[in-house]
């Protein structure tokens, strides 16, 4: 999401009440805001729904399915039974469906242990170390 922001498009990040997985992530500020996801999360619009009652997973399935060019596009890591590419395709027939997966199995990931897992912090950080 962040890469496509940079890039112009315009992203919404759909988080649940509270915030997402990383809303508190260190490092903090002395307010207690976390760096990591306002760098995570530069360029994104958001907007906290529910998705566990039927009115949330209505208004995503809206922001999916939102008439418009450029809209339409739907990336997530997320496995939801509900909001599948049928559906949504029979709501708007040129909607774009990108699911990641973080293992060979389909189980959900996010991207700090697929960093880990793909061996990224070994080729990165300081050269004597």
């Amino acid at each position: 999401g962040m890469t496509l922001a940079q890039l112009g498009a315009e992203v919404v990040r759909i988080d649940p009440p509270g915030g997402g997985l990383d809303y508190g992530r260190w490092p903090l500020t002395a307010e207690g805001a976390s760096l990591y996801w306002a760098g995570l999360n530069k360029g994104k619009r958001s907007v906290t729904v529910d998705m566990r009652t039927d009115r949330g997973r209505e208004i995503v399935r809206g922001l999916v399915t939102a008439s418009g060019d450029g809209a339409g596009i739907l990336v997530t890591n997320l496995s939801p039974r509900w909001l599948d590419y049928e559906q949504l395709r029979a709501e708007r027939p040129d909607v774009i469906m990108v699911v990641l997966r973080g293992s060979p199995d389909g189980s959900i990931a996010v991207d700090y242990t697929v960093n880990a897992a793909a061996g990224y912090p070994s080729v990165t950080g300081a050269a004597d170390d």
